[in-house]
């Protein structure tokens, strides 16, 4: 990889990046210290090279907050991800690498659902990015460092080269933009 650096406890290989709708994204070898959960997420795959692609979209309003704006902005940026994801893993399945994402409302994997196993997006951007959480209620928080807890986190898994994972994700970015100017 032509970018490197340790940030918290995993290795990163694509810093954060500017994706469509103003997504970021970046990419990270998977740490020791979410193997385990990585092998409880996809039972029977070798981690070893598993790459871990988090995202966060800024949303118009701090999502700590509850009620009926918030539930639609939830929903829209859900909608977004998937149809990022699936396009994403679906091109790298197409080219032969393995390759999943998480249902943020559910924690599940969407592509290999042979396990019941929950990913904690918060847990995984503290480890991968170093961000810092809050705790409302009973839940933790994540802090964007720029937009605060107007954040939506959500996160891809594949095991492909990360060239290849590049040229998905510009194949994703070109086919949304086609579809959505404002993309």
């Amino acid at each position: 990889p032509d970018f490197t650096s340790r940030t918290g406890d995993s290795t990163m290989l694509v810093p954060v990046t500017t994706s469509v709708w103003g997504m970021e994204y970046s990419v990270h070898a998977c740490p020791k210290k979410h193997r385990a959960e990585a092998e409880a997420m996809f039972p029977g795959l070798d981690v070893s090279d598993l790459l871990v692609i988090p995202t966060c979209q800024r949303t118009k309003m701090d999502i700590i907050q509850t009620g009926e704006k918030v539930d639609e902005e939830k929903d829209f940026c859900l909608e977004r991800f998937m149809d990022f994801a699936k396009k994403v893993t679906d091109a790298l399945a197409a080219d032969g690498h393995w390759a999943d994402y998480i249902d943020p409302c559910s924690g599940l994997s969407m592509v290999h659902k042979d396990s019941q196993s929950i990913y904690g997006e918060v847990d995984a951007l503290v480890t991968l990015l170093n961000y810092q959480t809050t705790n409302s209620g009973c839940c933790k928080v994540v802090l964007h460092p720029q937009w605060g807890s107007a954040v939506y986190p959500a996160s891809l898994f594949t095991k492909a080269p990360v060239d290849a994972l590049r040229a998905a994700v510009a194949d994703a970015e070109r086919a949304i933009r086609a579809a959505d100017a404002d993309a």
